[in-house]
């Protein structure tokens, strides 16, 4: 199976997607110069195996390197994701 994560700005979400079907998604809304993650899911089947991990990892890629917004962290999956990965603090501070 192959996974990859899109960002959709028309519906400011971020999804998980596993051969052609949403499987998640991280909904954000700019605001300004920031980007504020609001929510984070994964299908209820699908949750335990690190897809939610590889959703916000995807998200936070695609902000770094395709955009100067700062993440303002709002869903709780988001910040603890953030909080154990400090090579991703930067965004906080862009």
């Amino acid at each position: 199976m192959s996974t990859a994560v899109e960002n959709r700005p028309e519906q400011n979400q971020y999804v998980l997607v596993e051969d052609g079907s949403t499987i998640g998604l991280a909904a954000y809304d700019v605001v300004g110069d920031e980007i504020r993650f609001t929510h984070t899911e994964i299908e209820p089947a699908r949750r335990g195996a690190g897809l939610g991990a590889q959703l916000v990892q995807g998200a936070l890629d695609d902000v770094r390197s395709e955009t100067s917004l700062r993440v303002v962290p709002m869903c709780p999956f988001v910040v603890d994701w953030v909080d154990e990965h400090v090579d991703y603090q930067e965004l906080l501070t862009r």
